[in-house]
C-alpha cells in the first residue's frame, strides 16, 4: 500500500501541538524541510528531542514552536553556538525553554531503550558527572550481581520521528548509505514515523540490497518525496553540505529582527521545499554536487 504524501499533509496529520518530536540525523540527512513545514504550520509547545540539535532546532525555537529541548550537545557544527536556543534558555525569548540534558551516549541509550521497549538502559558514562543531579531521568542503580553500580536512563519514545534516507519504495522501505547516526532507533522508538527521501524507487530496488535497508514499511506511517529536503546539511551521493549556510546562520541568528526576516523569506515566504530549492537557484545547488564515486558491486546471489 502506498504511503506517499506531501510534507504538508504528513506534518498536518502526524504532528500535533504538545508532541515530543525527534528530527533525526547526525550531521547527515537532517530533515530541514520537515522542520520548516512545522514552522509554517505554527505547531506549538513541542518537546524537541535530539542528540546534537543544530540549525533546524535553532530555527524551530526562534519561531516559537518549542517548550522543551531534550538533547545532548547543541551547537552550529564547525561554527559556534545556537543563538536562538540560548536566548530561549537564558532569557525566555521568544518563549521559555525547559532543558533536559544528557551526554551523547546517554541520550542514544535512552532512545535505544525506547526502541527496545525496555524500562531503562544501564551505562557507566555518568559516573563522575553532575548531570544526574539535574536530570530526573538519570538514576544510579546497584548491580544485582555484585557491589558495583551504574547509572540508568529512562526510555525515550517520541510521539513523532522524522527521518530521512536517500531512497524508499512507496510503502516506506528505505535505503540509507553514509552516516546513519540514530535514524534507525529514532524510527523504532517513535509512535509515528514520517520518512522523507531524495527519490522514490521500486520494491525490487530495495530487495536487491537488503543491507542498506535502515527501516521498513512496518514502522513508517508517511512517505514524502522531497528532493534537497536536507539542505543545508548533506545527502551522501546527492549533494554536499552547504557550509556557507551554516556560517550565514551564525550572523543571522545573533539578531532577533534578522531571524524574523529570514523566516519570513525562507520559510513563510515559500510554500514547500520545491519553492525553497527554486529560490536557492541552480548555481548554488550545482556547487554542492559531488563527483561520482561508486561502491564496488557485489553478487548477492539468487537462491531458490
Amino acid at each position: 500500500m502506498s504511503k506517499v504524501t506531501s510534507m504538508h499533509d504528513a506534518i498536518s496529520t502526524g504532528v500535533s501541538d504538545g508532541d515530543s518530536i525527534y528530527l533525526a540525523g547526525f550531521t547527515h540527512l537532517i530533515p530541514f524541510a520537515a522542520g520548516h513545514e512545522i514552522i509554517r504550520q505554527e505547531k506549538r509547545d513541542l518537546e524537541l528531542i535530539r542528540a546534537t540539535p543544530d540549525l533546524i532546532y535553532d530555527q524551530l525555537i526562534a519561531a516559537g514552536c518549542a517548550r522543551k529541548a531534550t538533547f545532548s550537545w547543541a551547537g552550529n557544527p564547525g561554527v559556534g553556538s545556537l543563538p536562538a536556543f540560548r536566548r530561549a534558555a537564558e532569557d525566555g525569548i521568544p518563549t521559555e525553554l525547559e532543558l533536559e540534558e544528557y551526554t551523547h551516549f546517554g541520550l542514544i541509550a535512552a532512545l535505544d531503550a525506547g526502541a527496545s521497549n525496555l524500562p531503562f538502559a544501564p551505562l557507566r558514562g555518568f559516573i563522575g558527572s553532575d548531570l544526574p543531579e539535574h536530570n530526573d531521568n538519570i538514576a544510579r542503580i546497584e548491580s544485582p550481581f555484585d557491589d558495583d553500580y551504574v547509572y540508568a536512563v529512562a526510555p525515550i519514545q517520541p510521539d513523532v520521528a522524522v527521518i530521512r534516507a536517500q531512497r524508499a519504495d512507496d510503502a516506506g522501505n528505505a535505503h540509507l548509505w553514509g552516516i546513519q547516526g540514530e535514524v534507525k532507533i529514532a524510527g523504532l522508538a517513535a509512535d509515528t514515523v514520517i520518512l522523507s527521501v531524495e527519490e522514490l524507487c521500486s520494491e525490487e530496488t530495495i530487495r536487491s540490497d537488503p543491507n542498506r535497508t535502515v527501516i521498513t514499511s512496518d514502522d513508517v506511517d508517511h512517505v514524502v518525496h522531497d528532493p534537497y529536503g536536507s539542505h543545508p546539511s548533506y545527502a551522501q551521493g546527492y549533494y554536499g553540505r552547504d557550509n556557507e549556510a551554516y556560517i550565514e546562520w551564525a550572523e543571522i541568528a545573533s539578531d532577533v529582527d534578522r531571524v524574523e526576516a529570514w523566516l519570513d523569506e525562507w520559510v513563510y515566504g515559500v510554500e514547500n521545499r520545491r519553492e525553497y530549492v527554486e529560490k536557492l537557484g541552480a548555481e548554488r545547488l550545482l556547487d554542492l554536487q559531488p563527483e561520482h564515486s561508486y561502491a564496488t558491486p557485489i553478487d548477492m546471489g539468487a537462491y531458490r
